[in-house]
Formats: C-alpha cells, sequence, structure tokens
C-alpha cells in the first residue's frame, strides 16, 4: 500500500484495520452439525447468527478451530477436520470466513475471522468437523447417561463390582453373588449392610447388568464374617476397624439407574463414630437375563400380562444397545425421544433381560427406523415390567418424525467373552486372522478357525465379541496376514453361527476337527467396523405399484440378454409374441450409520453394452413369486446396475450418482428407487396359471455387502391373480410384523384357496 503525501500515522492505522481480518466483539452464537447422519459428533459446521443458519468456510480453518468449534458444541476435543463441503453443502450464508482461533477460546465468536458474512467462499468450501464421542457436562446432550448424574456433590461412586465370596461364585461367570464393592476417589471401598435394602440389591444389579435380583439368606456369610474375624492370620478386622475401609450406607429407591444418584453417606455423621459398628459387607445376588444364562434357563423374567408390549433393539452396535422398537396393533414401529429419559430405558433394557440403561439416545443415533412411530412422551416410575405399562401419548398427536427415534444402551453383564478371541497379523486391530481359545484335551489352547463356509453371519460375531461393531468383510483366505506362531493349529472347523451370538464359541461347529484345506492361508479371517447399512424395502410402494403389461418381444432384447425372462422364452419365435410381466416401483431406504457400497471398486465393474450401464453388484435383488406352500412358480433378479441416491430427506444431501461413471452406493437416510418402467423391474408370469401366491423380494441375497440387520431384507406381499389382472396386498417386511400377524395372514390366504 502507498500512503498518500502528507497522510498521518493515525489515518494508515485507520486504512489497515478496514483491509485486515481482526478480532471481532464476541456476539453470542450457537452451532449444530448438519449433513449426512453418520456417527454423534461429526458432520458439517453450522452457526446461527442473527436468527439464521448459515455455514463457515474452509479458508484458514484448522486443527484450532475445530478444538474450539467441539468444545462448544460440547465435546471434550477434537480429532479432526474436513474441508470442501464433505457433509454435503449446506444453505443460506456463508456467516464466518478465515476463521483463526488459538486454541483456548470458549466460542467460535473470539476467534479472529474476516466479519459475519464477509466471505469470498461457495458452500462447495463448507467446513465440517470430527469430535471425540465424550461430551462435556453442559454440552447440548443427544444422549442421557447414567454416568455421575444427579450424584450427591462431594461423593463420586465411579464404579461398583461384586466380589465373590464362595467357590462356587467364584468359578462362574458372570458373577453373581458376592460383595458389593464401589471405587471411591479411586479406591475400592466395601459397602456396610446395616440399612441395605433390596431396592439397593435392584440398582446394583441394574448397574452389572442383570434385569433383577434375587432374596437371599445372608446367616451363611454372616458365618463366614464371623470366622474370618477370629482367623489370626486374616487382617479382615483390622481393616473393618477404619472408616476408610467402608461406604456407611446406601439408601435407594430402586428405580435409580446408577449407585451415584441414591442419596449415600460415605462416613457416618458423626465424628469418630464407626462406620459399621457390628455390621458386615452387604452380600447381593442376581438373576440374569436370558441370553446370559446357562442351561434350563431358570430364574427367566416374567412379563405380566396385560399393558406388555414386545419390544426389541436394532441397528446397535453391541450387545444391548440399538434403536427402540415396540410391537402395537401387530406391527412393529418405534418411540419418539420427546421426553426420553434414563427411566423409561431402564424399563426397556430390564425387559430385554439387560440391567439399567447406561445412556437413553436422542435424536436416532441408532439409525432412523421405517413404519410407524407408536410412542411418545413416555413417563416411567422405573418399577414397570413393560414399556406398555408407562404413560405415553400416542405418537400422530405430537408430530414426531423418524429423525426422533429414541435409542438405548443398555448395561449387560460381564462375560468375559472378549478374552476368548483376538485377531492377529492385520494393519490395524480392526482386522485380522481369526484366533480363538478353546479346550483341546483338557488344557486352554489358541488356535486358528477353518476358513471353509466361514461367512459373514461368523464374522459378525467375532466383531461383536471383541466389541469392534459390525463386520465388513468375511475372509476365507487369509494368505496376506501372518497369524501368531502359537495359534497354528486349527481348532474349531464348521462354524455356523446365526448372528446373533454373543461369542463364537456359541455357535454350531464340528465334533472332531475337519479341514481339508487345513489352516494357514486357508485361516477364517475378519474386517470389523464401527458402523454399517441397514437396506429396507418400502413394502407399501410396491402394493401401490404393481401392475401387469403383456409387452412385445422386440422390446426385451436387452432384458432377454441379462436373464431378466423366464427360460421359456429362449424357445419363443423372436420378435413375434409377447411376455406377460408383473411390473412394481421398489424404493429401497439406507437406515444404517453408513453408506451402502458396492464391494467391488470401479475397476471391477462389469460394462453392459445392450443398456450401456455398469453392473457393481451381481445380483442385487431376487423377485420370487411363490405357492403357498413355498414352491417358486417364477423369478426375477435385478442387477444393481445404478445404485444412487434417487431421493434424500430434507437437510441431507445426495452424494451419489450413476451419471458419467460416478460413485455408486446408497447414502445414510436416503434412498434408491426403481421406477416400475425400466428393464428386469419386474416377475415374468407368463407361464404362471391363475390362482393365489405369495410375492417375495430379497435385498442383498447374498450378502455381498455387510449390513448391520439382514433380518429385514425380506418383503412379502399376498398375491391374486386372476389370469387377465393382479391384486397385492398386506406387503410387509419381514420383521415389520407380529409372528401373529404373519401367521393369520397366511391361515387366511389358505383357507380362501381351500389349501387347509
Amino acid at each position: 500500500m502507498v500512503m498518500p503525501a502528507g497522510a498521518s500515522p493515525i489515518l494508515l492505522v485507520m486504512l489497515l484495520c478496514q483491509v485486515a481480518p481482526s478480532k471481532q466483539e464476541p456476539v453470542p452464537v450457537q452451532l449444530r452439525l448438519a449433513g449426512p447422519r453418520g456417527p454423534a459428533g461429526e458432520g458439517r459446521l453450522e452457526v446461527l447468527y442473527q436468527g439464521r443458519w448459515g455455514t463457515v468456510c474452509d479458508d484458514g480453518f484448522d486443527f484450532h478451530v475445530a478444538t474450539v468449534a467441539c468444545r462448544q458444541l460440547g465435546y471434550t476435543a477434537a480429532i479432526t477436520w474436513t474441508h470442501s463441503a464433505t457433509y454435503g453443502q449446506g444453505e443460506g450464508p456463508i456467516w464466518l470466513d478465515n476463521v483463526r482461533c488459538g486454541g483456548s477460546e470458549s466460542s467460535l465468536a473470539e476467534c479472529v475471522h474476516n466479519g459475519w458474512g464477509t466471505s469470498d467462499c461457495h458452500h462447495g468450501e463448507d467446513a465440517g468437523v470430527v469430535c471425540s464421542g465424550q461430551r462435556l457436562p453442559g454440552g447440548s446432550p443427544q444422549a442421557i447417561s447414567s454416568d455421575h448424574l444427579g450424584e450427591v456433590p462431594g461423593l463420586s461412586l465411579e464404579e461398583v463390582r461384586l466380589k465373590p465370596i464362595l467357590a462356587r461364585a467364584k468359578l462362574r461367570m458372570p458373577v453373581m453373588e458376592g460383595a458389593v464393592e464401589v471405587k471411591h476417589n479411586g479406591h475400592w471401598r466395601q459397602v456396610c449392610n446395616a440399612g441395605w435394602t433390596r431396592n439397593n440389591s435392584r440398582v446394583v444389579c441394574g448397574m452389572l447388568g442383570f434385569p433383577q435380583e434375587k432374596h437371599l439368606d445372608t446367616r451363611f456369610y454372616q458365618k463366614l464374617w464371623n470366622k474370618k474375624l477370629k482367623d489370626p492370620n486374616s487382617n479382615l478386622k483390622t481393616l473393618s476397624q477404619k472408616n476408610s475401609f467402608w461406604v456407611h450406607r446406601v439408601r435407594c429407591r430402586g428405580t435409580e439407574p446408577h449407585l451415584s444418584r441414591c442419596p449415600t453417606e460415605v462416613s457416618p455423621p458423626a465424628p469418630r463414630q464407626h462406620a459399621c459398628p457390628r455390621g458386615m459387607h452387604a452380600i447381593v445376588s442376581c438373576l440374569p437375563g436370558p441370553a446370559f444364562q446357562k442351561g434350563t434357563g431358570k430364574g427367566r423374567s416374567k412379563t405380566p400380562p396385560g399393558k406388555a408390549l414386545p419390544v426389541r433393539l436394532r441397528a446397535g452396535t453391541h450387545a444391548g444397545e440399538g434403536r427402540v422398537e415396540v410391537l402395537r396393533h401387530g406391527q412393529w414401529g418405534t418411540v419418539c425421544d420427546k421426553q426420553w429419559d434414563l427411566a423409561a430405558a431402564s424399563v426397556v433394557c430390564r425387559q430385554l433381560g439387560y440391567g439399567t440403561a447406561k445412556q437413553a439416545l436422542l435424536g436416532a443415533q441408532m439409525g432412523q427406523g421405517l413404519g410407524p412411530i407408536h410412542m411418545s412422551e413416555v413417563r416411567c416410575t422405573g418399577h414397570e415390567h413393560s414399556l406398555g405399562e408407562c404413560h405415553f401419548q400416542d405418537a400422530e398427536q405430537s408430530g414426531c418424525r423418524h429423525e426422533a427415534d429414541a435409542a438405548v444402551r443398555c448395561h449387560i453383564p460381564n462375560m468375559d467373552f472378549k478374552s476368548q478371541v483376538r485377531l492377529a497379523g492385520g494393519r490395524s486391530p480392526d482386522e485380522g486372522v481369526v484366533e480363538v481359545l478353546v479346550p483341546v484335551q483338557g488344557h486352554l489352547q489358541w488356535g486358528a478357525v477353518c476358513g471353509a463356509q466361514w461367512g459373514l453371519n461368523e464374522a459378525m460375531v467375532v466383531c461383536r465379541q471383541l466389541g469392534l461393531g459390525f463386520a465388513s468383510h468375511a475372509l476365507q483366505e487369509t494368505w496376506y496376514w501372518a497369524g501368531s506362531p502359537d495359534a497354528s493349529q486349527v481348532v474349531m472347523s464348521g462354524v455356523r453361527c446365526a448372528g446373533t451370538e454373543l461369542a463364537l464359541q456359541e455357535c454350531q461347529r464340528h465334533g472332531p476337527i475337519h479341514c481339508p484345506s487345513g489352516g494357514g492361508r486357508f485361516s477364517a479371517g475378519v474386517t470389523c467396523t464401527a458402523h454399517a447399512p441397514d437396506l429396507v424395502m418400502n413394502a407399501q410402494l410396491v402394493q401401490e405399484t404393481a401392475y401387469l403389461e403383456d409387452r412385445p418381444l422386440e422390446l426385451l432384447y436387452c432384458a432377454h440378454e441379462e436373464r431378466c425372462l423366464s427360460r421359456s422364452a429362449d424357445h419363443m419365435q423372436w420378435p413375434y409374441g409377447h411376455r406377460r410381466l408383473l411390473r412394481f416401483s421398489s424404493q429401497i431406504h439406507n437406515l444404517g450409520r453408513a453408506d451402502f457400497r458396492p464391494r467391488m471398486g470401479r475397476h471391477a465393474w462389469t460394462w453392459h453394452q445392450c443398456h450401456r450401464h455398469f453392473h457393481s453388484i451381481e445380483v442385487f435383488t431376487h423377485y420370487d413369486l411363490l405357492t403357498l406352500n413355498g414352491s417358486k412358480v417364477a423369478e426375477g433378479h435385478k442387477a444393481s446396475f445404478c445404485l444412487e441416491d434417487t431421493s434424500c430427506p430434507e437437510g441431507l444431501q445426495r452424494r451419489f450418482a450413476c451419471a458419467n461413471f460416478g460413485e455408486q452406493g446408497v447414502s445414510v437416510g436416503c434412498w434408491d428407487t426403481y421406477r416400475h418402467d425400466i428393464d428386469c423391474q419386474w416377475i415374468d408370469i407368463t407361464d404362471v396359471p391363475p390362482g393365489s401366491y405369495t410375492f417375495q423380494v430379497v435385498v442383498n441375497p447374498k450378502h455381498e455387502v455387510a449390513e448391520s440387520d439382514f433380518s429385514n431384507n425380506v418383503m412379502r406381499c399376498q398375491c391374486k391373480y386372476d389370469g387377465q389382472r393382479v391384486w397385492m396386498h398386506g406387503c410387509h417386511t419381514s420383521d415389520a410384523y407380529g409372528a401373529d400377524v404373519v401367521n393369520d395372514l397366511e391361515r387366511r390366504e389358505r383357507l380362501a384357496n381351500n389349501l387347509v
């Protein structure tokens, strides 16, 4: 800059101030994360200023800016930041540009920037952040946690455990009976049994992952205590005289999700008073839920009839967590997160055989459901046996949407399953050769798993057992990973899992090992991921769009080449004649927490000259027409020639498109639509006689791509064909209705056709 002659230094300073960014007067602003719904704590950074939401340009954006933003959002730290609209392009103004922070500011408004709304950026430069999952106290929560909530001032009960006393209790896993110990200020203390109630036991059992406490006669334990006090070789008498050995008193109502929520006295109120005079440690015995019982399943918690509503968890990364779904009026639906809290979440957890809730999750953090929203504003006391016993409103009256689906994380018992499996040789802790610890000739030994018949269900169990989430790949050959030298022997073969087991050791497998290919390069391997997609067909759209078309053969050459017609078409006099096609539209939603992407990279896609498009998955959907006895009378298939985001809900950006050899996939929350009027979107029923049938669609039938839940990949309809017209009714995904409703639909069809 050239200073005009005679200009004073003060004028120069004023000119510089106009062109150089400076620290702005702090303005109260709010931040939020937007864009494709993924893990909590990441997204496009948006700022609320003067009543309007806007974005932040990535010019000058760095880790210090991300740190301040994450802290303002309520997280402890930033993991990284993103540029170039990684989380989609925002809308409205770009409020901040060239933001520079030192890292210690409490708000983004305290950082240096060009000025509010002063920017030369476009929305393709919107910045995003990835924050650590742990939130600071006072941060705007997306989850209500039971840990350290509402605890007594100055008191910190960090952990609870049961110390087994009897020999049988020491040998059992999980530990279900023993002396209560709590961690206070980093040190373990025993709890005095004076004034100990069954409500206290209920809270302790809930924290340890058990739905119920068990009545216990402690007289035998009292005898052991007295014997130990008299034993000259025991230091119990000396320790029990110290108040630092005890927690004086706990008073719970039985509805608390955590012991820290109960009124507690660590030390007695009077000085020099003994913390536990003439007492001993409190003893608790818990009853495990059905999934954690061995043998006959005695002690199974029973839900009284009446208001009992079955519940289930969907799309959870680990056991005991997921989106809450309730069966009402014969159909599964979700719960709105309005007033969703730990009391209601704990009722769900106990009903399912877990302990109390660790977290009540808000804002569809376990993915969005599809179908009805059954409940809103659920209010529970904590003593209910079923969510249906709580007070609630029908969600239709509250205006809830699936963006507000409630979820839970429950306390589960420590089964020590994680120590019985490991991954070796991978590039990261999330992948490698599967090695298991099993008894071999009376001794525990680490060994490999035979890769023959190894699939995604088995890999899912391993990833869940290790706490690594879902399986993204199940590998039958692992020649590029070196296993552990002490685990080269194959100790498990013929493994068959349903996919819901808590440990690989619970799956079916060969008695004597039978692995013709041997171990080594043919050992089983897995790759795990924290999040996975979940595809679900829109059943209602199929029902509304089904119709018949008699299509001339001259228009079906390409479809015939791609094997979309019945075999009888091979013997027709082409191009004369026609085929009768049952056409319909399909809309496939990704309700998971990760994008659905083809397993093969673009280099391996197949070009089909006839239709002039690429196939990224060999078979994406199977279409079948079945008799009511289950026999197949007609079939079709849909190759994934174009996986893309046809539409996304408001607030989410389309990120996958097939045009110009683009990236294929279905984003989280979006859907891919195949219209009824495109090739192969049909079943060829030319050879099918009139009658009643079951129409079935299976998405991702070969499990080529891993999903968080395969149980909702099948859609079925009742189909009536009179030779000229077709009627489709009762369409539903395989897990959308209760078993009673499905059985009743099938029974009515059979009666109508005299098949009973």
